[in-house]
């Protein structure tokens, strides 16, 4: 399967690529390495040394500075973070042809004192264009740890752009317009950020890592996806959440949802634009939820507020006999007019160019309206599209600002008349979006199959953005590429009411950090991950957990097409008393 060239998602699909796979067998290849554990060191050079002792070409370090230990507490960790050298440079500074601007690849690492032997590639969300520091987030929500913490040499950048301050608005993406920063967000800065990165930490630590991870959520997911079908940084593991693999289509579907969501708009926003957020209430989308639940929640096997059966509830929900129909006088929130059901209906079934969404309780959460109703045609998608994702990008003088032009844009784009700019070319920009910020052949990945890489997924099911359709889809037709090895290299883990990466009522904290290694170095597959509820009490807590939940819920998460139930008996708010099964 293409996807460049999506298809419709089918229940069936799943049997398919079994299918496939049983005629496929195993994919030859050269037989599995077997796996090794990375060893720990210290360092052998002064930190402060390093900005006038390191050399990498095209590489210019800016600063090096100790950290001491404890110096630094981050929100919701409780142990404070190790010495470390802090570590910023650039690469391959220049002027960008089109524009006349600076261009670099901005970055910065965190050499722990007390090394793990490893390396961590945190990869950004987003567009990009801004260093975040570089504590090795371990994803998921509010999370407890991060790979600083457990002993990673950790790398992070901008992916080749600076966020604009000046152009509000559009800052995030600008960069779009110079063809160099296009593929750089896309695929080249971690092909040169890579090697950079392993001769710093061999420079300070007499050594190279033994083992290289990347961990990213969103477009970080996307990266990983690159990464991996790509595979020129050579790691070893790779954990995306919420993989935003086929991204330009999925920002060509937010769009166009908005211009369905603004056909049912009730209200006029201060440019005179149809209001989005005034289509649906949060009370109506509470309601939706609800209806959702009734009919999806005990497919599992336990009615606990959490739609474990992804597969079978898109077989029995409804969204046209299932919710109430509005008449005259029904009170706000306990019905949907048919304008409603039916723009619910053919949003969720899609555009075609991308696969639709997953019914799910999650529907109601914050993220989920904010994702569909405001940033769809605000500052993220529709920008995106206008800068970075057609060919030619639009100029900054017809969007600009934060204002109604952006909006007009996203509202005014055809799928039929915009749309295949996403895969066009000119002599300018020589590589399309499609081409430049997807996976080649995403579901081969040939390279590291056979020489045994590891790629763990996790993607929340009321994911507004990134479909988790989409991901199930993958993996569908990877394992008919690859048959029975491909469980050796992928497994995909939904997460029930979660909403794009972290949030919406569910079970979003988890550490996958720490399976995905002992997969890659001691040969353990993980099977069933627990994830918990943030509630009341909790570090960071997350507002969604519903009051019903124990504040501390656990829950099984299991590799797909497997699903968590319910044993039966033991306590309903524990992971141990679910079970991982196949339908």
């Amino acid at each position: 399967m293409n996807a460049h060239n999506p298809m419709p998602f089918t229940l069936p699909a799943r049997a398919a690529a079994l299918a496939a796979a049983l005629i496929a067998g195993c994919a030859t290849g050269p037989a599995p390495v077997a796996p090794t554990a990375a060893v720990g060191a210290t360092p052998v050079s002064a930190c402060d040394a390093l900005a006038a002792t390191f050399r990498h070409p095209g590489t210019v370090l800016q600063s090096a500075e100790r950290i001491e230990a404890g110096k630094l507490v981050l929100p919701g960790i409780a142990q404070a973070m190790p010495e470390h050298c802090l570590v910023k440079g650039r690469m391959n500074e220049r002027t960008g042809p089109v524009d006349g601007k600076p261009y670099a690849i901005g970055f910065e690492m965190r050499l722990p004192t007390a090394w793990n032997g490893r390396f961590f590639h945190q990869t950004n969300g987003g567009l990009d264009g801004f260093v975040v520091p570089a504590y090795g987030d371990i994803l998921g929500g509010g999370p407890r740890s991060n790979g600083l913490l457990k002993g990673f040499a950790v790398l992070s950048s901008d992916a080749g752009h600076a966020f604009e301050r000046n152009t509000p608005g559009i800052g995030a993406a600008v960069f779009g317009r110079d063809p160099q920063a296009r593929l750089d967000y896309g695929y080249n800065a971690v092909a040169q950020l890579t090697p950079m990165a392993r001769a710093l930490i061999a420079t300070y630590y007499g050594k190279g890592p033994d083992k290289a991870y990347l961990v990213g959520s969103s477009n970080g997911g996307r990266h990983g996806m690159v990464a991996a079908a790509r595979d020129t940084g050579r790691y070893d593991g790779i954990l995306v959440s919420t993989p935003g693999y086929n991204l330009p289509r999925a920002a060509v579907a937010q769009v166009w949802g908005a211009q369905q969501f603004a056909s049912v708009a009730r209200a006029k926003d201060k440019d005179g634009r149809p209001d989005i957020e005034s289509g649906f209430t949060p009370a109506e989308l509470q309601l939706l939820s609800e209806r959702i639940l009734a009919r999806c929640d005990a497919l599992d096997g336990l009615a606990d507020g959490l739609v474990h059966d992804v597969v079978a509830c898109q077989r029995t929900f409804n969204v046209m006999t299932d919710v109430p129909s509005c008449t005259t006088g029904a009170a706000e929130g306990s019905c949907l007019s048919p304008a409603q059901k039916s723009v619910l209906a053919t949003v969720f079934a899609g555009p075609g160019v991308y696969i639709g969404l997953p019914w799910d309780a999650g529907v109601r959460g914050a993220d989920w309206r904010a994702w569909k109703f405001v940033n769809s045609v605000g500052p993220r998608d529709a920008v995106a599209l206008a800068f970075v994702m057609v060919t030619p990008p639009m100029s900054p003088d017809v969007v600009n600002g934060n204002g109604p032009a952006i909006k007009d844009y996203g509202l005014g784009f055809s799928l039929e008349r915009d749309g295949p700019k996403v895969e066009a070319t000119d002599a300018v920009y020589t590589e399309s979006a499609m081409q430049f910020m997807t996976p080649p052949e995403p579901t081969v990945m040939r390279s590291f199959v056979e020489r045994g890489g590891k790629l763990l997924m996790f993607h929340g099911t009321a994911d507004p953005v990134f479909s988790a359709l989409d991901s199930m889809r993958w993996l569908d037709a990877f394992t008919a590429q690859w048959g029975a090895r491909a469980a050796n290299t992928a497994r995909l883990y939904l997460v029930p009411g979660m909403n794009h990466s972290r949030g919406g009522p569910a079970t979003d904290q988890l550490d996958m950090v720490e399976a995905l290694v002992a997969w890659v170095e001691r040969g353990v597959a993980p099977e069933g991950v627990v994830a918990a509820a943030r509630g009341v009490g909790s570090a960071v807590p997350n507002p969604e957990v519903p009051a019903a939940w124990s504040p501390t819920r656990t829950r099984l998460l299991c590799p797909y097409p497997s699903v968590a139930r319910f044993r039966g008996t033991g306590d309903a708010e524990v992971a141990a008393s679910f079970a991982c099964l196949r339908p």
